[in-house]
């Protein structure tokens, strides 16, 4: 039926901040009926740390959904989805004190949050970033925040913006290797040597963009150490 409301809104957040803290951002995106990235938006925080950019996000996404309908949230943010559902109630039995009585971190956010969840249907899904093949929502969030994080500036569908660029931190689909020309980049003139790949075997931290890299990725040497192969082509 032309004009009914919908039943239920699918939706991801995601906050991101270069350092930790660093500069910040959020991001919250909508699908369609389909499930396709749709209505979104991302803005900058200045200097924040990463859990208050995701509890941002997550409180700007509540603020710009209708509470009469049902949604479900993915979420990549373990710390996030559990301060507003799994500790919350006990933080208000506390007085906003944590079980070992100290004040609790970023209350501000937690009680905005708890606030615009009194009264919704809201179910939280946990989704694991960076993945190949992965929630695309959580991935879109992902990385509107990341990129509203690195320029500090906001955007989103109403602002006509273009949908935010890949997310270094997200591994590339592995391709047949051809030869020189399956890496997909123009010749850069360095030696086999400095585009060989290899596996991380711990977590690190790309020299050059800064953000993380998960043990069993792939990494490339670059002028600062190790970190993500995009990135080492970026800095050529």
């Amino acid at each position: 039926m032309i004009g009914r409301m919908r039943e239920r809104v699918v939706a991801a957040c995601d906050g991101a901040s270069k350092g930790n803290p660093g500069p910040a951002g959020w991001a919250w995106v909508v699908a369609d009926e389909t499930e396709t990235p749709g209505r979104w938006e991302a803005g900058p925080l200045g200097r924040a740390t990463n859990n208050v950019a995701e509890l941002t996000a997550l409180e700007r996404l509540l603020a710009a959904t209708d509470p009469a309908v049902p949604i479900e949230i993915r979420m990549d943010s373990q710390y996030a989805m559990k301060a507003v559902t799994a500790w919350l109630p006990n933080w208000k039995r506390n007085g906003w004190k944590t079980a070992a009585g100290k004040p609790v971190a970023n209350q501000d956010l937690v009680v905005r949050i708890d606030e615009l969840l009194t009264g919704r249907e809201v179910e939280f899904r946990y989704v694991p970033a960076h993945q190949v093949d992965g929630d695309r929502l959580n991935d879109f969030a992902d990385r509107a925040a990341s990129q509203a994080a690195t320029v500090q500036e906001g955007a989103g569908s109403a602002a006509g913006s273009p949908e935010p660029p890949a997310s270094p931190d997200t591994p590339a689909k592995k391709s047949p290797r051809r030869g020189p020309a399956a890496r997909g980049g123009a010749r850069t003139g360095t030696g086999s040597s400095s585009a060989r790949t290899i596996k991380a075997k711990f977590p690190g931290r790309c020299g050059v963009c800064g953000r993380s890299y998960g043990a069993g990725e792939s990494i490339a040497k670059n002028a600062s150490g190790w970190g993500h192969p995009e990135c080492r082509t970026a800095e050529v």
